[in-house]
């Protein structure tokens, strides 16, 4: 009698094996020398670091890693972050990510990313600060940081605060140095930081589907009418990038935020959520659940599968695989985190015909705004400061001029328009949304005009990789 057949669940690729399945599927249909696109595709560099903290009575061993990339241009980029996931693997996938994500938006760095593994929840204040300092001081003696070798920024359990020391920790050991600002990224604002930094990868989260949901035809081809108004959005993680999207989103776009899933749970109300009523029950209560008037699910996957328009994983990594793929019914997929959906569920959804906006533009908001702060501390000057009062006196001018020359006013929106401050955020943002812009029109062109490109995350892709290789090429390492 013949053994009975026993299911083996699908292996799931780790984040690292996802992003070269994405690469090799690009490169199989591009004109590059293998040699090159091995070149493209390997991490140049990987430094792993342990040491000792007093924690209490005892002392842990911390185990932190830093992973460059490609050094096709400098400095290399990348965030820090604080998990107790942090993997030599991982930080190589997020490294390989910012790789080609710079590429795609025109922002002149080479790919890198660090993490300790720890749980930030678990350490105090001061045990944090002790950790984030050894770690800076690990990486500086291996020139691992620096505002012209490798320049870090915030990520998963790390901000504004972490960054703050790691660039005092730096300037203690290059005192006198001009330039050590621009050591690091996504500072506090006294700190040599930039306005719109802490909000920047949500809000480019908010340009970027905007800018889809403006090109009727794609739209409309997917059943929907064109626009963002009243589309129904789930977001999946209400950290920072999930909760600025979120909040942007249904502030300027007008659309109605169905869902939101946690580490600890979920929220449904099919006749919306109010963002910013949401977050402050968060911080008043220490979580999303029990929100007056929303639904609580039992976890933060199950609004993974609520009928939606726009379904926004904001979370990890390897959300959306081939064991729950089945049960999105999302019409549009927009990765706000790194590898959300593993490259067998992205295949699935594309054959239903669900639009996946990849992470590698849709999260590329972080480091187009850390490219504005790291040229801001180079050249010691904040944006807007030498043509502000100018562009406001000659905006005056023009408005009392017409409307003397036609004795007619001007429409108060355009007036408003005309004279708003074109202060450091206002020239951020305005810089963010013609990235983003620019970033999409490029990948749409791409998609649409050659044959074998078969979805936006191989346009992106191609444009990424032909970047690279063109930048290999000028320096003549391939000739």
């Amino acid at each position: 009698m013949a053994a009975p057949k026993t299911s083996v669940p699908e292996h799931i690729p780790s984040l690292f094996e996802n992003v070269n399945i994405q690469f090799d599927r690009a490169a199989a249909i591009m004109k590059i020398h293998p040699g090159l696109l091995r070149q493209i595709k390997a991490c140049n560099n990987v430094y792993s670091v342990q040491f000792p903290i007093r924690k209490g009575k005892d002392y842990i061993l911390i185990e932190g890693f830093r992973a460059e990339h490609s050094h096709h241009l400098k400095p290399a980029k990348g965030g820090i972050r604080y998990s107790e996931d942090v993997t030599r693997d991982e930080v190589m996938a997020l490294a390989a990510l910012m790789t080609y994500k710079c590429a795609l938006v025109d922002v002149p760095f080479g790919g890198s990313k660090g993490g300790v593994r720890i749980n930030p929840r678990k350490f105090s204040v001061p045990e944090l600060e002790r950790i984030t300092r050894r770690y800076a001081a690990e990486l500086i003696k291996k020139d691992f940081l620096g505002p012209h070798v490798n320049v870090p920024a915030p990520d998963m359990g790390t901000g504004a605060r972490e960054m703050a020391w790691i660039a005092d920790t730096y300037e203690a050991f290059h005192p006198g140095s001009p330039d050590t600002r621009a050591c690091i990224t996504g500072k506090p604002y006294q700190q040599g930081g930039i306005q719109g930094r802490t909000e920047a990868t949500g809000r480019g989260v908010q340009f970027g589907i905007r800018e889809v949901f403006g090109h009727d035809e794609d739209i409309t081809a997917l059943g929907m009418t064109p626009g963002l108004a009243g589309k129904r959005v789930v977001v999946q993680g209400f950290g920072n990038v999930g909760y600025h999207a979120a909040r942007f989103l249904q502030e300027e776009d007008n659309v109605k935020v169905v869902a939101i899933g946690e580490w600890d749970g979920g929220i449904y109300n099919p006749d919306g959520l109010p963002i910013e009523k949401v977050n402050r029950h968060r911080n008043r209560t220490g979580s999303i659940l029990n929100f007056p008037g929303a639904k609580n699910l039992k976890t933060g996957n199950e609004v993974l599968y609520l009928e939606c328009d726009i379904l926004i994983p904001a979370a990890l990594e390897n959300q959306i695989t081939s064991r729950n793929v089945d049960k999105v019914r999302a019409k549009v997929v927009g990765e706000a985190a790194n590898g959300p959906v593993t490259a067998a569920a992205d295949a699935i959804l594309r054959k239903r015909g669900i639009l996946i906006i990849p992470d590698i533009f849709l999260n590329a908001g972080g480091v187009t705004v850390s490219y504005f702060e790291w040229t801001k501390n180079l050249s010691h000057m904040r944006y807007g400061r030498m043509s502000q009062l100018l562009e406001n006196l000659e905006a005056e001018t023009f408005i009392r001029e017409t409307e003397t020359l036609t004795g007619k006013t001007f429409d108060p929106k355009a007036r408003q328009t005309l004279l708003r401050s074109h202060d450091e955020l206002a020239l951020v943002n305005s810089g963010l949304e013609d990235t983003m812009r620019s970033a999409y029109r490029d990948m749409r062109k791409t998609l649409k005009s050659r044959k074998k490109i078969e979805d936006l995350r191989m346009a992106s892709y191609v444009i990424s990789l032909e970047k690279i290789a063109n930048a290999y090429l000028d320096l003549g390492i391939f000739p």
